[in-house]
């Protein structure tokens, strides 16, 4: 397959098979357990089948995307953004939260510098994809060019080619950034007309001070850059991040290429947004991994129009509410593998009456 411009990728995105859904779903039903019963595994698994046709996942891949943001200089965040780079070596050395919950999920995770204001070196398992080093100051003029942001976007669709083509039947978004729930605001902000209030909140544990300050801080930036909502490309311009495009992109891949993908939390969640925004069918791809402590991230799915499958009171990103989202895609396929319908278990249906 050659490689597919956004453009391609738009024009390629389908509905999910409606007929596929009703099939797998007739299956659930005739399984000896009261219809229903095993509940939204029942939907996941219908989902999952009728994404990609099959029953059982052959690989699974986390890529957690990285970038530094310009809007830090503002003080919206309670750590400084040489810890950016600093966790990428954690990643790629496997000390870091999603390494182990990855593990637990037999997930493999991938890298990606989309604009971490570091220069590394050449690292076994880091996907040099850099934009930029670090996005510019949204408080103070548009965090990249519509250029880069459309670059930012074919990064992530490259990739779902790529899983497309490795045999990955599952893919998690994750994310690494300092400052990156600022833009993630601006964004659902944006996008939903909110005040910024209702859709920001403490990030890395700010004070209520700092809080207060962020919500200014983004307000000015959303007066100043006026993102379009009728245009998602502007929007992740003029207040995203770099990662947050690549998750986009990488989204809008999967759903192009008939890849189910799991989403994160807030800032994944905030890519998914941008590609759901640029095709409606998009959400039919996403599987909403968790409920993060973020406010605003309440308003991205249901925007979007999912359900999250986990409510752990998380909020660490990196992909971690995704690999363990994962494990339960794996369950519910296997209980619609394993479980023998009632004419194959001989056991009476109740339908008989």
């Amino acid at each position: 397959m050659s490689r597919l411009d956004l453009a391609a990728a738009l024009a390629r995105i389908q509905p999910v098979d409606a007929a596929r859904l009703a099939s797998v779903q007739g299956h659930l039903d005739r399984q000896a357990k009261p219809q229903g019963s095993l509940g939204r595994l029942e939907e996941f698994a219908r989902r999952f089948v009728a994404i990609t046709g099959r029953q059982d996942i052959r690989k699974k891949i986390v890529f957690t995307f990285a970038g530094d943001h310009g809007v830090t200089a503002e003080g919206v965040s309670a750590f400084p953004k040489e810890v950016t780079p600093q966790m990428v070596f954690n990643f790629i050395e496997g000390g870091a939260a999603i390494n182990a919950l990855a593990r637990h999920a037999g997930a493999e995770v991938r890298v990606v510098d989309m604009g971490v204001d570091y220069d590394f070196p050449p690292l076994e398992g880091l996907l040099a994809k850099k934009v930029g080093y670090g996005t510019r100051n949204f408080a103070k003029g548009p965090a990249m060019s519509r250029q880069d942001a459309i670059r930012c976007l074919e990064i992530g669709i490259e990739l779902a080619q790529s899983c497309l083509e490795q045999g990955v039947d599952l893919v998690g978004t994750g994310d690494m950034g300092i400052g990156n729930t600022t833009p993630s605001a601006a964004i659902v902000a944006a996008f939903s007309g909110l005040p910024v209030a209702q859709v920001t909140h403490r990030g890395t544990g700010i004070s209520d001070a700092a809080l207060a300050h962020k919500i200014q801080v983004i307000e000015a930036g959303l007066q100043l850059n006026a993102p379009d909502p009728k245009d998602p490309i502007d929007v992740l311009a003029k207040v995203g991040g770099f990662e947050i495009g690549g998750i986009a992109g990488l989204v809008l891949g999967c759903a192009a290429l008939g890849l189910p993908v799991v989403v994160d939390g807030f800032i994944s969640t905030a890519g998914a947004l941008i590609a759901s925004e640029l095709h409606p069918h998009v959400r039919d791809y996403i599987f909403a991994a968790h409920q993060s402590v973020e406010i605003g991230h309440r308003h991205m799915l249901q925007r979007i129009g999912q359900r999250p499958m986990l409510d752990l009171e998380m909020r660490l990103g990196e992909g971690t509410g995704g690999a363990l989202a994962m494990t339960l895609i794996e369950g519910a396929l296997r209980s619609l593998r394993e479980v023998r319908t009632f004419d194959d278990a001989g056991v009476s249906s109740g339908n008989e009456v």
